[in-house]
């Protein structure tokens, strides 16, 4: 076995020591190791070996912060693709057959198991993605709460719960949940561990087998997860992963599994609600997102300025959370705008393993491409680049300055499209009607934020948003945070919902069983018809007033 240098040297990766310094630029820059100790080749083997099937071609997998290839996985085709879904089939029975508070310890093992390992995982999250040590703590941080949760709230969520008969005293209702089957679950680049695992714990938890897809970029994580839930005891594959090309594994996916959660961009999630439709089967799909920042004339400006800097930059702003529009009350525009440029000048780019740098890299050259064209078309148009605005080679193939815009046009690519990069603008506005009016503006409706000092006015505003999430004094942990309400999006940004009791019974076939005690419901032989439509007539005039008076009462 060569070891880690050898390995390294091999596929060109060079390994420097960690350190800070400033450059002919406001934003500072950290650059650290572009390999971190915990992971080799043979470690990244051995996950790959994980994968579902036995296919003969691969992929290769870069290191977005070195450009280099860092392994290969299996490139799943068709008939793998189905195998698989085959065998998580078969074994789905006997899992639906187990309680679901054994299932809910399995769950709840496998959060501990995270964080058991989390530098193993950290250290292959930043290195699949090239994003910074702090945010993938922030990453890593939310899949045992996440496993918690749903531990604790998911039986209930899909328990057998009593309804209102049809007629009272004389009949019955009683709701079950049932497993779908075998759920597909295709997952993003951006946050890999995070938003598979939102996905794939409540479908277990339902009593289904789950194949995931992971992006192609970011596979190695995936495995690492399945690794762990094994090790937390849930049987062989009830959880199978296939990885490959989008456009070979996706369709296959969608045509063989009951259900499809899918993450990524609106362009693709109509592909993939077209292709579910025409199967017949359910999807909830998280797309894409030009989410508005606004800040009412009465906001806290520093306060505001440091969430803006969260909104818009964590991640580097791939992140389907972020904000791209900030929209500020004019009395506030230069106060704020002034803070906001101070914040974001303090941020340091990097590609370390350490803690030090704020953002790290983009994902590749594509995502690269995309945010350099929005920068370069903006300038076109006339906006303004008030910091940033540069490629920054110097530190990692495909790092970005943190940028900010003013002045922007609305036909700018900037302002019609997500860039998903570390770029936002910044617009004034007269007044709190006209801050709402520009922040529906969009044909998207994922997340949005109010700032203000009153929070009961940030509530009434934050009603008024098309945003499936509204945040009030915070950038979008809160929404994401509060795991017993759903997320999702309006418009553009999506179908479905994560998190809360929906994120668990989107997964679930609901049956209703009705019962009688006295038989076949029907006019009685033993009474005239006509006796007995007079009767039922007062029965339902009987319930209209009751419902009356429950209102009033509630309403008192």
């Amino acid at each position: 076995m060569i070891d880690r240098s050898q390995w390294l040297a091999a596929a060109g990766i060079c390994l420097t020591t960690s350190y800070s310094y400033e450059m002919n630029s406001s934003v500072q820059v950290s650059v650290g190791d572009s390999y971190p100790a915990s992971i080799s080749a043979d470690r990244l083997t051995q996950l790959a070996n994980r994968v579902a099937g036995d296919s003969t071609t691969t992929l290769s997998v870069q290191a977005p912060a070195s450009d280099t290839p860092i392994g290969t996985v299996p490139a799943c085709d068709t008939e793998t693709t189905n195998a698989a879904v085959q065998t998580a089939r078969e074994a789905q029975h006997a899992w639906a057959e187990t309680s679901v508070d054994q299932r809910a310890e399995v769950i709840s093992r496998f959060g501990e198991l995270v964080l058991e390992h989390r530098t193993e995982l950290l250290d292959i999250l930043q290195l699949e993605t090239g994003k910074s040590r702090r945010t993938a703590v922030e990453e890593l941080f939310d899949i045992p709460q996440t496993c918690a949760h749903t531990a604790r709230c998911g039986p209930a969520a899909i328990a057998e719960t009593p309804r209102p008969g049809a007629v009272p005293l004389v009949t019955t209702t009683t709701v079950t949940h049932e497993p779908v089957g075998v759920v597909g679950v295709i997952s993003p680049w951006n946050y890999p561990l995070t938003l598979a695992v939102a996905d794939l714990v409540p479908a277990l938890l339902a009593g289904n087998a789950v194949v995931i897809k992971p992006d192609e970029k970011t596979p190695y994580g995936t495995l690492f997860l399945a690794e762990l839930f094994e090790k937390a005891g849930l049987p062989p594959d009830v959880l199978c992963v296939v990885t490959g090309e989008g456009p070979t594994v996706g369709p296959a996916l969608i045509d063989t599994v009951d259900y499809v959660a899918f993450t990524g961009s609106t362009e693709t999630g109509r592909l993939v609600a077209e292709r579910a439709g025409r199967n017949l089967i359910d999807c909830s799909l998280e797309l894409g997102g030009n989410n508005p920042f606004v800040v009412l004339d009465d906001a806290d400006v520093e306060t505001a300025a440091r969430g803006a800097v969260t909104a818009c930059f964590s991640n580097a702003g791939q992140l389907c959370l972020s904000a791209e529009r900030i929209i500020v009350d004019d009395s506030l525009y230069e106060p704020f705008l002034d803070a906001f440029i101070d914040e974001t000048e303090k941020l340091t780019l990097g590609t370390g393993y350490a803690y030090e740098a704020d953002l790290g890299s983009l994902i590749d050259a594509d995502q690269l491409e995309r945010v350099e064209s929005h920068v370069d078309d903006a300038r076109r148009r006339g906006a303004t680049v008030e910091t940033g605005g540069r490629h920054r080679p110097d530190i990692g193939p495909f790092c970005y300055e943190p940028t900010i815009l003013t002045a922007l046009p609305m036909e700018s690519d900037a302002a019609c499209s997500e860039t998903f990069g570390p770029v936002v603008s910044v617009t004034s506005v007269p007044n709190e009607e006209a801050a709402i009016a520009a922040a529906n503006d969009s044909v998207y409706g994922l997340n949005g934020s109010v700032w203000t000092t009153d929070r009961a006015r940030g509530q009434r505003v934050a009603r008024e948003i098309d945003c499936g999430t509204v945040c009030v004094n915070d950038a979008f942990l809160v929404g994401w945070g509060a795991l017993d309400a759903p997320m999702g999006g309006f418009g553009d940004s999506g179908l479905g919902r994560r998190h809360g009791p929906e994120g668990i019974t989107r997964y679930t076939e609901s049956r209703t069983v009705g019962v009688s005690r006295v038989g076949p419901l029907g006019f009685p032989d033993h009474l005239p018809t006509s006796w007995f439509v007079t009767a039922m007539v007062g029965v339902a005039r009987l319930g209209q007033r009751v419902g009356r008076l429950r209102r009033q009462l509630r309403d008192r």
